[in-house]
This record gives C-alpha cells, structure tokens and sequence, in this order.
C-alpha cells in the first residue's frame, strides 16, 4: 500500500509568507532571534490597541529621551521615527560583539477616519512610548434601548 502523506492546504500559503519574509529581512529587517550583528539597525515593537473611547499606540524605545523622537500626523498618516545613538563614552571599550540595536527608525500608521488626529495625546516613561488617540463621538458604540410597546 502507498504511503499517502496527509496533504495542508495552507502549506503554500506558510511557502508564501517565508518568501516574503525572506524578501523584506534583506531590505534592513530580521527574523526574530536571528543573529543578525550589525550596528545601525534599529526597529522598535509596537502595539497597537483599541477601546470604545480610543486607540493607544505603545512603542518600545529603550534608551531614548523624549527629544530623540518624533511623532508627525499627515493625511491620516502617523508616523513615529527617532534616532538610537551609540554613546560616544562607550568609544574606549573594546568591543568584540555589540547585539544592542543603533540607528534610525521611522514606522508609519494609517489612521482609520473614526479618530480625532487633531486630539493625540503622548506620553513617555523609562522608554515606553504612548499614544492616545481618541475616536470621535459619532464613532463612539453607543447601546440603544428598545422600547417595549
């Protein structure tokens, strides 16, 4: 009898997502826990979540103060960006291996028209970023009551 091997649908789906992976991890993006080594790539994780009352953005920039980042709104468009330097005291260390991340970084964000850009509020602490972007009223969910007649 032949050894039939149970075929996954998806499994050209998952050889998809490898390439495409593959394809962005060379333009300046890694897989996570690959051994990557090299000093000016800097690309902090984000979350993004969302309430009735708004969306919060939370970023991880560890080492950078508040004036090393940069949050611009255009045409529905957030965008966060910064710079991670390398610190100049460190220069009489010597190095053989630097895994913390250095460099630029810019990520963007389309902003669904239920929230109110002009009212973005943003706070930093120990290299927590956070945004808070309300929603406006009429996207609010509000309950109905039925009336019973």
């Amino acid at each position: 009898m032949a050894n039939l091997q149970k075929y996954d649908p998806f499994r050209d789906m998952w050889n998809l997502s490898d390439e495409v992976g593959r394809l962005f991890w060379g333009l300046g993006h890694h897989s996570p826990g690959e051994d990557v080594g090299l000093v000016g790539k800097f690309i902090p994780a984000i979350d993004v979540a969302e309430d009735n009352e708004a969306m919060t953005v939370t970023a991880e920039l560890p080492g950078l103060k508040r004036e090393d980042v940069k949050i611009k709104v255009r045409e529905g468009i957030l965008t966060l960006s910064g710079e991670k330097k390398f610190s100049e005291e460190q220069k009489k260390d010597n190095y053989y291996r630097v895994e913390r991340s250095y460099g630029s970084f810019a990520r963007s964000f389309t902003l669904p028209n239920t929230v109110d850009s002009e009212k973005i509020s943003a706070s930093m602490q120990d290299g927590i970023l956070r945004l808070r972007i309300p929603k406006k009223p009429e996207a609010k969910e509000r309950e109905i009551d039925v009336q019973v007649q």
